[in-house]
This record gives C-alpha cells, structure tokens and sequence, in this order.
C-alpha cells in the first residue's frame, strides 16, 4: 500500500524558476471523488505516459495512494469520460528538503501557482522557500480534485481577491 505524505503552498513570487526543470505539461481527470476524500484520477503527462490513481485519506496529511501505469490510449479514452478536469504545467525544483514541485494551473484555474513537497514522514523538519505563501495542506479547496470540479474562475471575485488570484 502506499502513502503520500505531502505539503502545500500558493506561491507568491517567481524566484522558484531558478531551481526549476523543463516544463511537463500535465492534464489531469477525475473519474470519481467522494465527499470522504477518495479520488480516482488519470493523469497524463505530455502526450508520453498516463497513470491511473487511486487517493484515499489516511491520518493527518497522510494519504493513501495506488498509481498504474496505463496505456495512453486508454487514458484518452478515459480522459474523455471524465466529467472533471485540470491542466497545468509541472516543474520539478532542485531543491533540499523533500521532493519539490511547482504547478502552474492553467484555463479555467488560471493563475494559480501551487508548491508541493513530499515528505518521508509528516513530521519532517520543513525549511519552507520564502516564495512560498499560506500552507493550504490542509484545505480542501486547493486539492487537484477540488479544482477540476470548482475552478477558481467560480469563486467569488472576493475570494479570488483574497488570495490573490485577479
């Protein structure tokens, strides 16, 4: 069984791209997601490699997650079926401190900017970037699943401005 223990951050400044690989654009479907927090996604990733995934909480920020690779047409196939969506473009950091990433959401969740890390453990020592902003880890609303369904382009110009986001 695997685990995801995992970090995240809206992103307040472009220093990240200092540390940042090529660009991977990433289109993600939610197939099925539960009020309890279970996902089924795919997730393709530049016309290249396609997974199917499986998320379910666990305890704290922990998550339980199952990843398949699938053939990619199959995840287009999929991709077509799935009634919610995401696409955004990936940069993995060269950076201590865990697995970095940063997502830069596009269309409709345009322009949020997301930091990711993962942790061997949740209660590793973090030394956050200074270009990174409010922890969202535990809000629901900035999950990948929540975006496809709600894009901030349906949030309140209030919230949007709240965060930021136009």
């Amino acid at each position: 069984m695997g685990l995801e223990i995992e970090r995240r951050f809206l992103v307040t400044g472009e220093e990240w791209r200092a540390l940042a690989g090529p660009a991977q654009p990433l289109r993600q479907g939610y197939l099925a997601a539960s009020l309890h927090g279970f996902t089924v996604r795919i997730r393709i990733i530049a016309m290249d490699q396609a997974w199917l995934t499986l998320k379910a909480p666990a305890e704290g920020i922990a998550r339980h997650e199952f990843e398949y690779l699938i053939p990619l047409v199959d995840a287009e196939a999929l991709w077509g079926l799935a009634p919610h969506r995401l696409t955004k473009t990936r940069y993995k950091l060269s950076l201590d401190g865990g697995d970095w990433v940063v997502d830069c959401f596009e269309a409709e969740n345009s322009p949020l900017v997301l930091a990711e890390v993962e942790l061997p453990c949740a209660e590793e020592p973090l030394q956050v970037p200074n270009w990174c902003g409010e922890e969202v880890t535990s809000a629901s609303q900035w999950s990948n699943a929540a975006l496809a369904h709600t894009p901030i382009n349906q949030w309140s110009q209030e919230k949007r401005l709240y965060y930021a986001l136009g």
